[in-house]
């Protein structure tokens, strides 16, 4: 289990390199501006509905019920059951694709209001989002080999494939562009070949794993009846996010041009931590706290619960601070290029800052849910992500005037906020959460220590004059002495607290790596 989760780690980390390479390259290419804006819709569409029905809902229903197929019924029954699953998936999935091609336009125009105001945005939106849709087809069906990939316990195989997305939209990128009207299309079009480079590495993988998944003829068996009732809760759950984030891409295309580019690129930077830390400590903390429930110990459920609070929040509160000290010298080191002009990256430093202002309530819902969840109590989240999709709407209304790019980013922090206060007082009522007085000291010295940290960058950041002329590398050096300065502060604060004892954490990591380098010998 270690072993795959370390190689599905390693593999994600490396897309997500190269994702920022791509980031890069779109907004030196495009800028800031109608076209960027016009991509990032035509993008937004087909992954919504890819991580509508192809990743998170199916693959939550379909691994378990592959796998246990495969271990109770064998192979051939196992086989089956995704051949089966695969062909009704693909007649689903082309039939809504046909529906998109043909009613492109009218769909744009509820997604994307704002653009009819420009006529040259809105028919570029059309074009690009004709010429990305059928991604939504082949990264749905590469979900459902790669689900099988994973029940077969080939993880390296499944998580490699999705690199192709970003390698083949750089590819596209840098070398497509020449033959094509412009970079918008060459990049919409290296999202679909992507797709189809990735479902063609998956069912090579599969083959070569003994598992021929050419899809049998659509037809509705008891299995896959359960399969879509196990689905059910996880598309309700995953939509209201969904639905929350078209919000968001609809009051941004209202704005001024550029908006939906600016709060593009400030996202992709706050989802980092978000990434890492809020779904690596929900993943984990769901089955522990159902064991120790299932057995009755509740007080361990419970420090298990305030253990996982404490850990997310150590690292969550300095990336906050960090994100708001350093918004716009990352933003600007990091996408501040050819198009991409350096006001441009100070106009997204303000939306990141409103993205983080929010972060580590995202990132706390991430482990609140599993106290809902492993207590058997699946609605519950979802009936306050439907409540908090009603206060990010209302925030968006108020705020998209009077703070343009600002407002949609912020309305997503605040409704975060609610969320997890509204979890949180449930879970209290319920006594299935109990902070403890350790837990409440610790959380205000951290968040103590990393206000003082954000402070003392602020006033490094004041003091600084970055000189015009080779002003990256620049930039880099003085985020490369900033970051690391910041961080040790940080520790340093809490080590003299005895928040942390860093000398037992180093003792730790040092027996760890003696323990890895015997096992290697």
């Amino acid at each position: 289990m270690l072993k795959g989760f370390l190689t599905v780690g390693g593999w994600t980390m490396l897309s997500r390199i190269l994702g920022l390479v791509r980031d890069q390259l779109l907004a030196a290419f495009m800028g800031a501006g109608p076209m960027q804006d016009a991509y990032q819709v035509a993008f937004r569409l087909p992954n919504m509905f890819r991580r509508l029905f192809g990743e998170g809902a199916f693959n939550a229903a379909f691994v378990p019920l592959f796998s246990s197929a495969l271990a109770t019924e064998g192979d051939g029954a196992a086989r089956t059951l995704a051949r089966q699953a695969f062909g009704v998936l693909l007649t689903w999935l082309i039939f809504l694709c046909i529906l998109g091609e043909i009613f492109m336009p009218q769909v744009l125009r509820v997604i994307a209001p704002g653009f009819t105001e420009t006529g040259s945005r809105y028919d570029m939106a059309v074009t690009l989002s004709r010429i990305t849709f059928p991604y939504l087809v082949l990264i749905c069906a590469a979900a459902l080999v790669s689900g099988v990939l994973n029940g077969l316990h080939r993880f390296s195989a499944a998580a490699a494939a999705y690199l192709a997305f970003n390698v083949v939209g750089i590819a596209a990128v840098l070398f497509a562009t020449p033959f094509l009207p412009s970079v918008a299309h060459a990049a919409a079009w290296g999202v679909t070949v992507s797709g189809v480079a990735q479902l063609g590495l998956l069912m090579i993988a599969a083959r070569r794993a003994g598992f021929d998944l050419t899809p049998l003829p659509p037809r509705i068996t008891p299995q896959l009846r359960l399969l879509g009732r196990r689905m059910a809760p996880g598309l309700i759950g995953s939509g209201v996010t969904q639905i929350n984030l078209t919000i968001d891409t609809i009051i941004g295309t209202l704005l001024p041009a550029g908006s939906v580019s600016l709060m593009y690129f400030a996202d992709r930077l706050n989802q980092l931590p978000l990434g890492v830390l809020g779904a690596a400590a929900g993943t984990t903390l769901l089955p522990v706290l159902t064991r120790h429930l299932a057995a009755g110990e509740e007080d361990t459920a419970h420090a298990v619960q305030n253990s996982a609070i404490d850990y997310v929040l150590l690292l969550t509160l300095p990336a906050t601070a960090g994100l708001l000290a350093l918004a716009t010298p990352i933003m600007q080191f990091l996408f501040a290029h050819g198009s991409f002009s350096l006001s441009d990256a100070a106009l997204s430093a303000q939306s990141l800052r409103a993205y983080a202002l929010g972060l580590p309530a995202f990132v706390m819902a991430k482990v609140l849910a599993p106290a809902f969840f492993a207590r058997g109590d699946t609605s519950t989240p979802v009936k306050i992500g439907f409540f908090t999709l009603m206060i990010n709407l209302m925030f968006n209304l108020l705020l998209m005037r009077p703070l343009a790019h600002v407002g949609p980013p912020l309305a997503s922090s605040l409704a975060a906020i609610v969320n997890v206060a509204a979890l949180t007082l449930l879970l209290l009522k319920r006594d299935a959460l109990r902070f403890d007085r350790k837990l409440t000291k610790r959380v205000a010295l951290m968040a103590g220590a990393a206000i003082a940290m954000a402070a003392i960058l602020c006033a490094a950041q004041a003091m600084l004059t970055i000189p015009a002329s080779h002003r990256t590398l620049w930039l880099g050096v003085t985020l490369g002495i900033e970051v690391p300065l910041g961080a040790a502060f940080y520790l340093g604060v809490l080590h003299a607290l005895r928040v942390l004892d860093l000398a037992s954490a180093l003792d730790g990591v040092r027996r760890r790596l003696a323990r890895r380098a015997n096992r290697q010998k």
